[in-house]
């Protein structure tokens, strides 16, 4: 943080005290004074311009210094003058006061070119409390241009005045900022057409956009400065904004933050003049008070003065002063005013003094190494501050020197001291000989210290180290503090590694969590798997998922048990052994168990041990550890021989399979038992997919008779074609299966699932199946259709009847008057009166009852339900009987075409229907219309 110290120090200012112009006796001036109690000031327009911070006889005073030392001053405020700004373009000047006790800080505008009654006319007047608030007025700033005004106050506000400064009815007052911090320090910055605002505090910096809506603004840095410890330079620096902290000095742009310089003390003042930064701190430290203290004193310490060349790199002045009130710049020099009155002037030499002054120094140094006299040369250079650039040459110079007359011990260390400015290839080169290999290790040594050290410098160093079998300089090095670690780890451990030295590796591995190399070595090199799996088990969830993955089968294979409870825990609840994970960090980090299977390839006992671990502790593990582990069953079980053995694994296998975890890999599960011709699970799959043909199927093949059986009784209500197949299967038998086809007989039978001549077709293929067999099932279905004939005559019969008697009826209603007797009406069956509603089907009714049940005029109330129900049958088949496509289309594409035209023949599609509406002419409406009433006759014309 001393950077600064290296910096060139010049005297390019000539200091003098004022003094009052000379009397006309010619006798010496005496220095010119200042009157008491002034501590704000500023300059511009040809003045340095002064407020009085004290009171005298209820006359706050501003005054003004002309360059010819005549004092003047007007009455500004009765209290004091807290503010002072003149703008350097315009004579207006702004400053900020009280007139009276309290916080009532008031804002005043003053025109130097306007007269009011001898004084410079007072413009405008207000208040500069933000939102009255109370607060004290830290700061003040004014653009150029008349048109922004910023103040900045104590509890961290600052009030943004827009339009023009010197009229109230033309601007806008606002809060522009609102804080925690006191504002210590304010600046507008003008680029083009876009106005900022810097605002420092003493904890934060932020720029404004003030040439857009809403003003967005930017926190730049989350450190600030003091008061009066900013400012803004000039084009030569970009208008950068500059704010000066404790240890450094640090410059933004309005978007971000630029170069910084180590500038050590308390600043207590920051100017920009003509491209040099000014800078007034503490001469010593002591104990520090409040950062924001206004402009009172702090202590009578002495102060120093600097001025900085930023571009050059290089101090211009510097000199100590006793308490300073401030700095000006008017008249082309530097005014610095102290507190006891006084002021000195800071003259800038000429450039040709400058360069004088620059040049005997480098001659000097010059002349002296050319005489080989480096030791002179380095104190003369060190004492006039030349910089680290012209040192490092010099040394470079003398090192050369010393190699060439074989000094090489004296030679490294000269060229030790050019390390940051000489290129290290160049001394590298030289002592790379074999005999000078204490020589390059100790320079390398200090290029890694100093951090400036590549790959290739660390390997070459790690090599010296090798070849000089220096255990202990190299233990030196790699065992290092994290924090002193000057050298690029990975390649050391890759030299350590090749040269065999292992435990170097590993020790450098762990320490930096190099965590792929570590293993390496453990694994390739040392052979310690137990340490490489322990060491696996302390890393973060990632990484040890990630390391397995890799090296799980080199690890399975030599220390099984312990890989396999490290698998365990990866994936249910891990935890690393030495704690790296914090609380709550571990939630929800599982490693996938079905990526880890790969790693037990040839050992099946711990693949089982791990798979049952999983299934128990984590119900919902991936479908492949299901998968994998009924695999593993079954072959265990198909491989046993013990008998009692293969009882449980059998038992386990079939638990495993009713888990319920093979539904959505039912044909893998499948798979897997008949591969294994694991019986038991293979009709358990079978029915739970609804395979009763497999199954029968399944017996059938083992020629297990019952279990036909069986199976047809089980599942024959879902499947009733297993009768039929169990049939077929009992025909083609050659040997005597008359009892089971005997039961399958009487099944078909109950559920007359299969036409007689097709039964006896079926049997007529077995030899051993006589009449006999099915005797009695012939008999019985004889009699059944017996039976059935009788019944469908006597059915046919009746219906003949019920026609004849209906088509009588239907004459009759034609031929013959209807006599209507019915005495009480069919809905609230009360004795009839007049009037009266008479249908032809013989129901009567009350006209007011008739009228408020009947839905329609023209039809019977009670028999309307039923009529309704053959009109919508008549439509229907109405609606069915232009069916010819889809019927052409269904019976070209129907297996079974008689079955087709069945369907179309029951659903009427061939009946030719009659709706007969009309009666014979002759009728009256009024017959017409009761003739209407239920008049539907249905004639059905059959085609033969």
């Amino acid at each position: 943080m001393a950077a600064y110290l290296q910096w060139r120090r010049f005297v390019f200012f000539d200091r003098e005290t004022v003094r009052e112009p000379s009397g006309p006796d010619g006798a010496g001036a005496k220095p010119f004074a200042l009157p008491p109690g002034i501590a704000v000031c500023d300059s511009g327009r040809g003045s340095l311009v002064f407020g009085d911070i004290l009171c005298r006889a209820g006359r706050c005073q501003i005054w003004f210094l002309p360059r010819s030392l005549q004092l003047s001053s007007f009455q500004a405020y009765k209290l004091r003058v807290t503010h002072l700004y003149q703008l350097k373009q315009h004579s207006i000047l702004v400053s900020i006061g009280e007139d009276e006790e309290g916080i009532n800080p008031l804002v005043k505008v003053w025109n130097l070119e306007k007269r009011d009654g001898g004084n410079p006319l007072c413009t405008r007047i207000f208040p500069a409390i933000p939102g009255n608030k109370p607060t004290v007025v830290s700061c003040l700033t004014v653009h150029e241009n008349l048109n922004f005004m910023a103040i900045g106050f104590a509890d961290g506000s600052v009030v943004l005045t827009k339009g023009d400064i010197t009229r109230d009815r033309h601007s806008k007052t606002q809060i522009l900022h609102e804080g925690s911090y006191p504002v210590t320090g304010l600046a507008f910055r003008q680029s083009g057409k876009t106005t900022h605002l810097f605002v420092v505090t003493t904890e934060n910096i932020q720029s404004y956009m003030l040439s857009v809506k809403d003003y967005p603004h930017l926190e730049l840095d989350t450190h600030g400065c003091g008061l009066r410890c900013s400012s803004l330079s000039d084009p030569s620096q970009d208008l950068q904004f500059i704010v000066a902290g404790n240890e450094c000095v640090y410059l933004y742009q309005p978007d971000e933050r630029g170069p910084c310089f180590a500038f050590e003390g308390q600043k207590l003042i920051v100017h920009w003049y003509r491209g040099y930064l000014i800078i007034v701190s503490k001469d010593r430290k002591t104990s520090p008070k409040s950062e924001f203290a206004g402009n009172e004193a702090q202590n009578s310490d002495k102060q120093v003065l600097n001025i900085y060349d930023l571009c050059n790199k290089f101090i211009a002045y510097s000199s100590i002063f006793d308490d300073i009130v401030d700095v000006l710049a008017e008249w082309g020099s530097l005014y610095v005013l102290t507190r006891d009155g006084k002021i000195h002037v800071l003259q800038e030499k000429d450039t040709q003094t400058k360069l004088e002054a620059c040049k005997f120094v480098f001659l000097l140094v010059f002349a002296l190494c050319l005489k080989n006299l480096f030791e002179m040369a380095i104190n003369l250079a060190k004492s006039h501050h030349l910089d680290s650039d012209g040192l490092s040459e010099i040394f470079r110079q003398y090192g050369d020197h010393l190699y060439n007359k074989g000094n090489h011990d004296g030679a490294i260390q000269q060229y030790i001291r050019t390390i940051g400015k000489l290129e290290p290839s160049y001394v590298i080169r030289k002592f790379l000989d074999a005999q000078r290999i204490h020589n390059l290790t100790a320079y390398l040594q200090m290029l890694h210290l100093q951090s400036l050290a590549n790959a290739d410098h660390t390997t070459l160093l790690l090599n010296c180290y090798t070849k000089l079998k220096d255990s202990s300089k190299l233990e030196e090095f790699i065992k290092t503090s994290e924090s002193e670690v000057h050298f690029d780890v990975e390649t050391a451990i890759k030299v350590l590694r090749q040269a065999g030295y292992y435990s170097h590796a590993v020790y450098l591995a762990e320490k930096h969590e190099h965590h792929e190399w570590y293993l390496k070595i453990q694994l390739e090199d040392i052979k310690n798997y137990q340490e490489a799996l322990h060491y696996i088990g302390k890393l973060p969830f990632e990484q040890a998922e990630s390391n397995m993955k890799r090296y799980g089968k080199i690890l399975m294979h030599h220390v099984p048990n312990e890989t396999t409870e490290l698998l365990k825990m990866l994936c249910t609840d891990y935890g690393p052994l030495g704690g790296n994970e914090g609380p709550g960090m571990l939630e929800g980090k599982k490693a996938n168990s079905e990526e880890f299977i790969p790693v037990f390839a040839n050992n099946s006992r711990e693949l089982k041990a791990f798979l049952e671990h999983m299934t128990e502790v984590q119900a919902d593990s991936p479908q492949g550890v299901y998968d994998t582990l009924l695999e593993l069953r079954l072959q265990n079980w198909a491989h046993e021989q013990d008998e009692q053995i293969k009882e449980k694994l059998h038992n386990e296998a079939l638990t495993l399979l009713k888990s319920g975890r093979f539904k959505t890999v039912f044909d893998k599960a499948l798979v897997l038992c008949q591969m294994h011709n694991f019986k038991d699970g293979v009709l358990y799959l079978y029915e739970q997919g609804k395979l009763f043909q497999q199954i029968m199927h399944y017996h059938m093949q083992n020629e297990q008779y019952k279990k036909v059986i069986e199976v047809c009784e089980l599942y024959g209500d879902q499947e009733a074609c297993l009768w039929e197949q169990a049939l077929g299967y009992f025909a083609r038998k050659e040997e005597n299966c008359k009892e089971y086809i005997a039961a399958v007989l009487k099944h078909i039978e109950n559920k007359n699932l299969m036409p007689p001549l097709l039964v006896v077709q079926t049997l007529a293929h077995n030899s051993t199946a006589t009449l006999s067999v099915i005797k009695d099932y012939l008999v019985n279905k004889l009699q059944k259709q017996s039976r059935q004939i009788e019944q469908d005559e006597q059915r046919i019969q009746k219906y003949r009847e019920e026609t004849t008697r209906i088509r009588l009826e239907i004459e009759e209603l034609k031929a013959s008057p209807k006599i209507f007797q019915k005495t009480k009406c069919s809905i609230c069956t009360s004795a009839l009166e007049l009037p009266s509603v008479h249908f032809l089907c013989g129901h009567s009714f009350h006209q007011h009852c008739f009228e408020s049940y009947s839905e329609s005029d023209s039809e019977c109330p009670t028999c309307m339900p039923e009529n309704r129900k053959v009109m919508d049958m008549i439509r229907a088949q109405e609606q069915k009987r232009d069916l010819h496509d889809q019927f052409q289309h269904q019976l070209k594409c129907s297996n079974d075409g008689f079955s087709v035209v069945a369907d179309y023949f029951g659903r009427g599609v061939f009946n030719q229907l009659t709706l007969i509406t009309d009666l014979p002419s002759g009728k009256t409406a009024t017959t017409i219309e009761a003739g209407l009433q239920r008049e539907l006759l249905i004639h059905t014309k059959r085609s033969t």
